[in-house]
């Protein structure tokens, strides 16, 4: 049950931030809702251009959490972090696959290609709902649908 509600709140936080930030020049890259040392987490990874400052994520922390105090579906305390995605930045969206061809990739899917579950290469991009990648000269297409998490690994 609380695998649903977890995924439910990332669901509805991405909904309710991710339009306003947009607005405001960030890209929303990541939502993690997760349960340490019996406290409530909402972690949020977010980018601009040119790169993120501790001030931008006061910024969006001030922002994102009047906006989910509004909403309030939460419904539970809870503590809110924000941060820039890292060396390691998650890829998810068409675009990213897209913008960031070139660049070393670490992808795990849900149903294993070829007995793999874990592909490590570079990312050649994305065609038709395809995450092309290559892994040591071996090329591999992977529905988007199919992936479990994909980083950047620089």
């Amino acid at each position: 049950m609380v695998d649903i509600a977890q995924n439910e709140i990332v669901r509805r936080v991405w909904d309710e931030l991710e339009p306003e930030l947009k607005e405001q020049g960030y890209e929303l890259i990541e939502v993690q809702h997760a349960f340490e040392s019996g406290r409530r987490i909402l972690r949020l990874f977010i980018d601009k251009e040119g790169g993120v400052t501790l001030d931008d994520c006061q910024t969006v922390s001030r922002c994102a959490g009047s906006a989910l105090d509004v909403a309030n579906f939460i419904g539970e305390r809870y503590y809110l972090e924000v941060s820039s995605p890292g060396f390691d930045r998650p890829v998810r969206k068409p675009e990213d696959f897209e913008r960031f061809a070139g660049e070393r990739i670490k992808v795990q899917v849900n149903v294993p290609i070829g007995g793999r579950k874990q592909f490590r290469g570079e990312l050649k991009g994305f065609r038709d709902g395809l995450v092309l990648v290559d892994c040591d000269g071996t090329p591999f297409e992977i529905y988007i649908e199919n992936l479990k998490k994909a980083h950047l690994v620089r």
